[in-house]
């Protein structure tokens, strides 16, 4: 929904000098190409996705940087699976995801440690208020949303501040599994940032009403949201990396502090929808993807708020 991405393959060559071994013989060599979508600039820097990009194939905890050219780059192609949305919903792997993102959130990534949320989606607004014309900020309440920034903002930073290095847009397609190993690589890093480790489990939990492979992937399907068995599950695991029991209090605290957190979700999404149906021309459904989520925003406020 942002890059096109292709897989270059080619027959490799044999050393100079050397007879050519026979094309069945010859090694396949595989590589992805990405072409930058239109518009991206407005969301986030490509620099420092670049340098985020590089300092995740250092830690090994993705695909090497192989080439750049004015629109895209070139890079390692990983021989693995990427998740479906009905795979978010397997209780084994969801348990692999957790324990993976736990190790995400501790990397020690360069720059600043602090929270980029806020300011991102008070960016996002005056970006939005920019392109929408009247009727259409009207329809989605742009004007009142400042204010629901703050009080959110204020409302998430009574909690427990636990900040990581967060994905910030992990949805099924950006996790990618070795079924022969089972292990997990976490792929495209162009939201990532310092946040709280809930707002990125939220925003998790929230991608699982997405399946952006079906007829209509601008569709959303909240009976497909994590139940609070589910949740505490993965809170559990993505706590346990000492194979001790997690203490109930925090998994307790962290919950709510997720269920807070899902409205910053759906706030950054519902702009990004907006903004993306303004500046992007790929096939999908912004302006209704936006729709739906600022229509959960609301529905889960007046819950929370009651």
């Amino acid at each position: 929904m942002t890059n096109e991405v292709y897989q270059a393959r080619w027959l490799t060559a044999g050393p100079a000098g050397q007879k050519e071994e026979p094309r069945a013989e010859r090694e396949v060599r595989k590589v992805l190409v990405r072409i930058y979508g239109d518009g991206v600039d407005l969301f986030f820097d490509r620099e420092d996705e670049v340098r985020t990009f590089e300092c995740m194939s250092r830690h090994g905890q993705g695909p090497r940087l192989l080439g750049r050219f004015p629109n895209g780059r070139v890079e390692e192609f990983i021989h693995a699976r990427t998740l479906s949305a009905a795979d978010l919903r397997d209780p084994e792997i969801s348990a692999l995801v957790a324990s993976k993102l736990r190790e995400f959130h501790n990397l020690d990534m360069p720059g600043p440690k602090s929270v980029l949320i806020w300011d991102r989606l008070r960016n996002w607004l005056r970006t939005a208020k920019s392109l929408c014309p009247p009727e259409e900020a009207k329809e989605f309440r742009l004007d009142s949303l400042e204010n629901q920034i703050t009080a959110l903002e204020n409302e998430c930073s009574g909690d427990y501040q636990w900040i990581g290095f967060c994905h910030n847009d992990l949805q099924y397609g950006n996790i990618m599994i070795d079924e022969e190993t089972n292990v997990l690589t976490i792929i495209d890093y162009e939201y990532a940032s310092f946040n709280p480790v809930a707002y990125d489990i939220a925003n998790h939990f929230c991608e699982m009403a997405a399946d952006y492979h079906s007829s209509k992937p601008h569709i959303l399907d909240y009976s497909r949201y994590p139940d609070v068995d589910e949740q505490k599950r993965f809170v559990k695991t993505y706590l346990n990396i000492s194979g001790e029991e997690p203490d109930a209090e925090v998994v307790e605290n962290l919950l709510q502090s997720i269920e807070k957190h899902t409205l910053a979700s759906h706030l950054v999404w519902g702009l990004w929808g907006i903004i993306s149906d303004h500046v992007n021309d790929i096939d999908f459904d912004y302006k209704e993807y936006a729709r739906q989520r600022f229509e959960q925003y609301w529905h889960k406020s007046a819950i929370l708020t009651s």
